[in-house]
């Protein structure tokens, strides 16, 4: 098997992958380590040979490009306390503990080469925090600070990791160097994100058609973080940045073709490259278990030592800081999406699980330093790091479902229910003044504007048809019934000529490019009905 076919087994691994997890009731992201872990044990399944430095650029755009559809700046900035305490105050505190505790048990590691260590195993990933998170029915308000935790962590332990790689490579540091540092890779990547976002926003415009747009789209992420990092800013915070300015800005409100193609486009990018990037985490499993093959024991020792300070920093950290907010959040009265109970704070405490940026960290470690010597401790650096990954997301991962089940912390079904209630009254709200507007400047005929009046109030009721009082809700229902029989036979009628045409496509003489033509055609209708 060559690299090119493994990548394919990964990718295939990916799709079926997501219907096992649903019948085992267990994270995808866990599942597709587990594989690769096994992959990696089989004989004829090359090693994985890819450049580390390859391995941000090439994954991490898209998968937070998607990760950012799901949710607004709107929400960030709502929830700017808790994501700032977790993704800046939080990663801090943990590369700090990771440091110390290497530096007093690691022989031969530098102070600067277990600050990398510290940061590199720092931030929980986004991809495998959301999505083991989002499949097992937690509140949204936990979900929205898991993925706002998640998104921005990075930004802050990558800028930590590249100072202390380079202190320990040069052998020289300084703090306000760092800070400054710190401070402008923030202020490029925002600024390269603004004006990448806008760019694509106004060429979006321009292209018009919504494949192209959609193409556009995928070239967008790669774009910002390359071009971030060429001015030394982080390539990570400038593609949140883009993919928050077009989330709010690159799609108007009646641009329905393109918004559905770009979901459902978004979700196969997702579930693809999100299966390769944990199938590479457990096939790099060949790597780890080659190094150090004379102090195993030792190295074992010092990554449980590891792997107990990362979990144990999370929960000594959460505790008191979901106090806090709790207590702001009664004081001030604010909107803010915080952990309301204990339960909830345990289950937060438990998400944090490592992921893809930290073994491109690991793998990214340089060989050697300027004064021609070994890198201090990498190989143990490495297995440490894959150790802290594979603690946190097999066992977390695997046992997060048991612990939310247990504890009883499930979604406020009726507060979801409510927003949507409200959101279709909007909506019907919004349908029947336009048409108020319309009757006042048109001459309709009765029937025709009374069967309108209907069709607006079946806007809100087909959303939550609870909106409607008792009597039109039976009468809603009958109608809708009729609705259901109508479209079925509709559809049965479409999918009659869909085969008709589909059958001319095969004879002599008919141009396959028409018939396609046609097709397409009875496609979108079928979208939308006769």
């Amino acid at each position: 098997m060559d690299q090119l076919a493994l990548f394919f087994v990964l990718m295939l691994a990916a799709i079926v992958v997501v219907p096992l997890s649903d019948r085992l009731k267990l994270p995808a992201p866990v599942l597709m380590t587990l594989l690769g872990g096994v992959l990696a044990l089989i004989p004829f399944v090359p090693n994985v040979r890819i450049d580390p430095d390859l391995i941000l650029p090439l994954l991490l755009p898209p998968l937070l490009y998607a990760a950012v559809q799901r949710t607004s700046w709107r929400q960030f900035a709502a929830n700017k306390r808790a994501i700032l305490l977790l993704a800046v105050g939080l990663v801090f505190v943990t590369t700090a503990a990771v440091a110390a505790v290497a530096d007093a048990v690691v022989p031969g590691i530098s102070l600067a080469a277990a600050c990398a260590l510290g940061a590199l195993v720092a931030p929980p990933d986004p991809v495998a925090a959301t999505a083991v998170a989002g499949a097992l029915g937690l509140p949204r308000r936990m979900i929205s600070i898991l993925e706002g935790e998640g998104l921005f962590n990075d930004v802050t332990a990558i800028v930590l990791y590249h100072v202390a790689v380079a202190a320990a490579v040069s052998g020289e540091f300084s703090l306000p160097h760092a800070a400054l540092e710190l401070l402008l890779s923030a202020v490029v990547a925002v600024a390269v994100g603004l004006a990448l976002g806008w760019a694509a926003n106004k060429l979006m415009g321009v292209v018009g058609d919504a494949t192209l747009q959609i193409g556009l789209s995928l070239l967008v992420p790669f774009a910002s973080y390359a071009l971030a990092e060429e001015f030394h800013g982080s390539g990570v915070l400038a593609v949140l940045t883009t993919a928050l300015f077009l989330a709010e800005h690159a799609f108007e409100a009646d641009d329905v073709q393109a918004r559905l193609v770009g979901n459902t486009f978004w979700e196969i990018v997702d579930t693809l490259i999100t299966g390769i990037a944990f199938g590479l985490i457990g096939l790099e499993l060949h790597t780890v278990f080659n190094v150090g093959a004379g102090y195993r024991g030792e190295m074992l020792q010092h990554a449980g030592l590891v792997v107990a300070v990362v979990v144990g920093v999370r929960l000594l950290y959460l505790l008191p800081a979901s106090w806090v907010a709790r207590r702001l959040h009664t004081l001030r009265d604010m909107d803010e999406d915080i952990p309301m109970t204990w339960r909830e704070t345990v289950i937060m405490w438990w998400s944090g699980m490592r992921g893809v940026a930290s073994v491109a960290l690991a793998l990214a470690i340089p060989l050697t330093t300027d004064h021609d010597g070994r890198f201090p401790a990498r190989e143990e650096l490495l297995f440490i790091a894959f150790a802290v990954v594979l603690a946190t997301l097999v066992v977390q991962g695997l046992t997060l479902p048991w612990l939310v089940k247990r504890l009883g912390v499930r979604s406020d079904i009726e507060a979801e229910h409510d927003l949507e209630r409200a959101l279709a009254v909007r909506a019907m709200t919004a349908a029947r003044s336009r048409l108020k507007q319309i009757e006042r400047d048109e001459e309709l005929d009765e029937e025709l504007i009374e069967m309108l009046y209907r069709r607006a109030l079946e806007v809100g009721a087909r959303i939550s048809p609870d909106i409607v009082d008792e009597e039109r809700r039976g009468s809603h229902a009958r109608r809708l019934a009729r609705l259901k029989a109508l479209r079925r036979i509709q559809e049965d009628m479409l999918s009659a000529a869909r085969h008709e045409v589909l059958a001319a496509r095969s004879e002599p003489g008919n141009d396959p490019e028409i018939v396609d033509r046609v097709l397409r055609h009875l496609d979108l209708r079928s979208m939308r009905g006769l």
